[in-house]
């Protein structure tokens, strides 16, 4: 009896994911047309990608994102609402309708993309897991921290590749699991463990808001690929579209040499035809969208391309300065790349 409960339990799961897919089919953008904006999924906090500011302005290159495609939908990019979400929260708000898509630095997996009624509309940001100790600790490398105890927040993908990592090498660990962010951060701070760990990004914002960042070091050692990016429902092919294609349209516009400071001079007078296609002044593209036909001239405009959100958000022009990396575009040493607009 006690297996058929679970078994039903499961089978119960599995269908109400199912039915959330489907009861959102083709209507998410019309919604987002009716109401005016974009209600977008964001982090509960983590500086550079998702954070509010003095202000309480959202700002990041999550955040960033969601502008961006609501230039693209409004042609203004100031029509975004947004939910800040924890791990454990995030995929509940979109599978319900709360939300309309999820920019929250979510790494992309086999089953997150397909057993969960959702799907990802490619990576912002190419990241992978790693550990931050502090210095007292007197270790170097992330194979020194055999019998360790670590901070890990709970509800992630790390959780397992940290798992893999320690049985891997034959070592031992304690974990300790935080709901949020912040609160696995403070557990170090505090010398409830000896580490912490998450994707390296996170890392690096969390030791910016230490009390004593200097204390602390991101150790080398990279253990996993963690691809992050938007997700959206599963059943909307014209709203996964544009989500997909607003990422590319920056990507594209930073290989161009397209700013926000010469996309309008660009978009008049470019004799260039892959120039003239990305920015409306050949074709039709737009329309394809379901956009319209300056659709990246207002994200480009409003928001900026690739590699200007990079920089500002968490690169050279943050406190993160966090280096390209994997993230610098196809030509420049990197893997970030986009189809053609055509």
């Amino acid at each position: 009896m006690k297996h058929l409960k679970s078994t039903l339990a499961a089978l119960t799961a599995a269908a109400v994911m199912s039915l959330a897919g489907v009861a959102h089919a083709g209507a998410t953008l019309d919604a987002i047309q009716k109401k005016g904006f974009i209600q977008c999924g964001v982090s509960d906090g983590l500086p550079g990608f998702g954070v509010p500011d003095a202000q309480g302005k959202m700002t990041g290159i999550d955040v960033d994102v969601c502008h961006a495609v609501a230039a693209a939908v409004f042609g203004d990019a100031s029509k975004v609402k947004f939910t800040q979400l924890t791990a454990k929260e995030r995929f509940t708000a979109l599978q319900s309708g709360e939300i309309d898509l999820i920019s929250r630095n979510t790494t992309w997996t086999s089953s997150r993309d397909s057993g969960m009624g959702l799907v990802f509309t490619g990576v912002t940001y190419y990241d992978g897991i790693g550990f931050l100790v502090n210095t007292k600790l007197g270790v170097a490398h992330a194979k020194e921290l055999d019998g360790a105890t670590i901070c890990i927040q709970a509800g992630t993908t790390t959780e397992l590749n940290v798992s893999d990592y320690f049985r891997a090498n034959g070592m031992k660990y304690t974990p300790i699991t935080f709901d949020t962010a912040d609160e696995s951060a403070k557990g170090l701070e505090a010398g409830r463990c000896d580490v912490l760990t998450t994707d390296q990004s996170g890392l690096y914002a969390q030791r910016i808001k230490m009390a004593h960042p200097a204390e602390f070091i991101v150790l080398p050692e990279v253990i996993s690929k963690e691809p992050l990016g938007p997700l959206v429902r599963k059943g909307d092919d014209d709203w996964f579209s544009i989500v997909k294609w607003t990422l590319f349209a920056m990507l594209n516009a930073e290989e161009m040499g397209i700013t926000a400071q010469n996309v309008e001079e660009q978009a008049k007078t470019t004799r260039n035809p892959d120039i003239a296609r990305l920015l409306g002044a050949d074709g039709e593209y737009g329309k394809d969208l379901k956009l319209r036909k300056d659709w990246v001239v207002q994200i480009v405009k409003q928001v900026g391309n690739y590699g200007e959100v990079f920089e500002r958000n968490i690169g050279q022009g943050s406190v993160l300065k966090i280096p390209r990396g994997l993230n610098a575009l196809w030509n420049n040493g990197g893997i970030q790349y986009a189809p053609p607009v055509r």
